[in-house]
C-alpha cells in the first residue's frame, strides 16, 4: 500500500476505536436497535439527495447494507447493551479481519502472502492474549453477539471487494437506506414502542452528540475511506489494519470509562501493533502489488444495470 493509504487506514482505525466509547455512552440514551436504526437513517438522509448513486449493482447495495447495518451493528450494539465492555468489544469485533481473510480465500480464491499470514498470526495472538485477560467476567451471550457482528462485517468486506465501487462514500450513503426499516421493526418487536418513544421524547444534548459522532465520523468518514481502500487493494491487505482498532478502543475506554487495562491487555496491544507493522511494510527487494485500476465507464454502467 502507498504510505498515504496506510495513514488513511490508521486514521479509520482511530475513529472506529473511539467509536466504541461513544456507543457505550449513546446506549444510556437509546435502546440498542433503535440507536442503530437512527444511525443509518441519518447517514442516508439527507445525504442520499446530495450524493450520486454508486455505480454498482443493486444486489451489492442490498447485501452490504444488510450485513453491515443490520448484521454488524445490530449484533454489536445489542452485545454492548447486554454486557460487553466497550474496550473488549473493540477487540472481539476485530475477529472480522480473520473472517475476511478466510472468506476471501474461500470465495474469491485470494492467496495471502507469507508476510501477510505472519502479520495476521501475530495480531491474532495479541487479540487472544487480551481476550484471556479480560473475558472471564463477560456474559457468553454478549461475546457471541459480538462475534456474530465480526462475521457479518467480514461478509460485507468481501461484498465490497467484489462490487469494487469507484466511490466509497456513495456506497456508504446508499447502502444505509437498507437497515433503518428492518431495524425499526426489530426495535418495536424486541424493545417495545413505549421504550422507543420514551428515548426520543427525552433526547438530550449528550444523546445527540453520540448519534452525530457515529453518523459523521464512524459512518460517513470511516466507511467512505475504508470502502475506497477495499476498491484499490485486496481484502486480505486492507482488513488487518482494523487490528489497530482495539488498541485505540481499549485506551479510550481506559481514559473515559475507567476500564483499566491489565498486563495481558498491554502485552497483547503491543503484539497487535507488531502484527500491523509486519502487514504494512514491504521487505527489501519485494515486488509491490499494483493497486486495482478503476473500472471503465462501460464497466461501471454494466455493473449498475446488472439485475439484483
Amino acid at each position: 500500500m502507498r504510505r498515504s493509504h496506510v495513514l488513511l487506514a490508521v486514521l479509520v482505525a482511530a475513529i472506529w476505536g473511539i467509536n466504541f466509547v461513544v456507543i457505550d455512552a449513546g446506549l444510556d440514551h437509546f435502546p440498542p436497535l433503535l440507536f442503530v436504526a437512527l444511525r443509518f437513517t441519518f447517514v442516508a438522509f439527507p445525504a442520499v439527495f446530495l450524493v450520486a448513486r454508486p455505480q454498482v449493482g443493486f444486489r451489492w447495495v442490498l447485501i452490504i447494507g444488510t450485513f453491515l447495518g443490520v448484521g454488524q451493528f445490530g449484533f454489536l450494539f445489542v452485545g454492548i447493551d447486554r454486557g460487553m465492555p466497550a474496550g473488549l468489544a473493540s477487540l472481539v469485533l476485530q475477529a472480522q479481519a480473520l473472517f475476511t481473510v478466510l472468506f476471501a480465500v474461500a470465495l474469491l480464491h485470494e492467496r495471502p502472502r507469507g508476510r501477510q499470514l505472519a502479520g495476521i498470526a501475530i495480531g491474532a495472538l495479541g487479540l487472544a492474549v487480551i481476550a484471556l485477560g479480560r473475558a472471564s467476567a463477560v456474559p457468553l451471550l454478549a461475546v457471541m453477539l459480538t462475534l456474530a457482528a465480526a462475521a457479518s462485517w467480514g461478509v460485507a468486506n468481501i461484498a465490497t471487494r467484489v462490487a469494487r465501487p469507484r466511490n466509497g462514500l456513495r456506497l456508504v450513503v446508499w447502502s444505509s437506506l437498507v437497515p433503518p426499516v428492518p431495524l425499526a421493526v426489530l426495535s418495536l418487536v424486541f424493545e417495545g414502542y413505549d421504550e422507543d418513544r420514551a428515548a426520543l421524547a427525552h433526547l438530550d444534548l449528550a444523546g445527540v452528540a453520540a448519534l452525530a459522532y457515529i453518523v459523521v465520523f464512524a459512518s460517513l468518514v470511516g466507511y467512505g475511506i475504508w470502502n475506497t481502500l477495499l476498491h484499490r487493494y485486496p481484502a486480505s491487505t486492507v482488513a488487518p489494519f482494523s487490528l489497530l482498532v482495539p488498541v485505540v478502543g481499549i485506551a479510550a475506554a481506559w481514559l473515559w470509562l475507567g476500564e483499566v487495562p491489565g498486563v495481558a491487555e498491554l502485552i497483547g496491544a503491543v503484539a497487535v501493533l507488531v502484527g500491523v507493522l509486519v502487514l504494512s511494510t514491504t521487505p527489501p527487494g519485494a515486488v509491490v502489488a499494483t493497486p486495482a485500476p478503476p473500472r471503465t465507464a462501460a464497466q461501471e454502467q454494466a455493473a449498475a444495470t446488472t439485475p439484483g
